[in-house]
């Protein structure tokens, strides 16, 4: 996995991988076993295939966002059987990235679409963000190899550190970590928390920031 797979038009693709472009907003998973998807993001499948929604959090099988006002999430499915399961998410583009072992990326919940069963995962919220955003910041680390599909508002662009961020259009970080930054000079704007407030600060020399251009709320598509 490298950038370069952020900057690059992707077209469909045809080989002997288990996922595919089908086009640049539809994912095209050869499902032979199973996977994990995020909810609702099928619009058609062939083959014998089962979906199964997951929504335990202490099972580590969760919703990817978790709503602080309710306790709520969009909860996660297993795609389990032999087919091909066509995925989407509201016209969102798809980027599809392939992880080495030890290869990571961390990825906004709302940002995640599937990822393969051998996929290790850990999902995480940013308690300096809970209480700023409304319905807090969640968060999903994945672990290589295997691979993973997450989807952008647009066409992304990925930036090296030392940058700081929206915390609304950060997609996905790699290789860095962030703190957070709130200007406090800076009143709340239209009621809510935004980029020129709160800043996710991305320091050192290694690693990519991912970043769409729009701002994204929880339970907002």
């Amino acid at each position: 996995m490298t950038a370069t797979q952020f900057t690059t038009d992707e077209i469909p693709t045809d080989s002997d991988a288990p996922f595919q472009l089908e086009n640049k907003y539809t994912l095209d998973v050869a499902v032979d076993g199973s996977i994990l998807a995020k909810a609702g993001s099928m619009i058609a499948f062939t083959g014998d295939l089962s979906f199964t929604g997951k929504g335990s959090a202490e099972g580590g099988i969760t919703g990817f966002i978790k709503e602080a006002a309710t306790g709520e999430g969009t909860p996660v499915m297993v795609v389990e059987g032999d087919g091909h399961a066509y995925l989407a998410d509201s016209e969102k583009k798809v980027q599809l990235l392939e992880l080495d072992t030890n290869e990571s990326i961390t990825v906004n919940g709302e940002d995640v679409l599937a990822f393969e069963s051998r996929v290790s995962y850990e999902i995480t919220s940013m308690d300096s963000l809970a209480g700023m955003f409304a319905g807090g910041f969640t968060n999903v680390y994945l672990e290589g190899p295997g691979y993973v599909a997450i989807t952008t508002h647009g066409d992304p662009i990925v930036l090296e550190p030392p940058v700081r961020t929206d915390p609304s259009a950060t997609v996905a970080w790699s290789g860095t970590t962030p703190d957070v930054d709130v200007n406090k000079n800076l009143s709340d704007m239209v009621g809510q928390e935004s980029g020129e407030r709160v800043q996710m600060n991305f320091d050192g020399s290694g690693g990519y920031v991912v970043v769409q251009p729009y701002e994204e709320h929880v339970g907002q598509n």
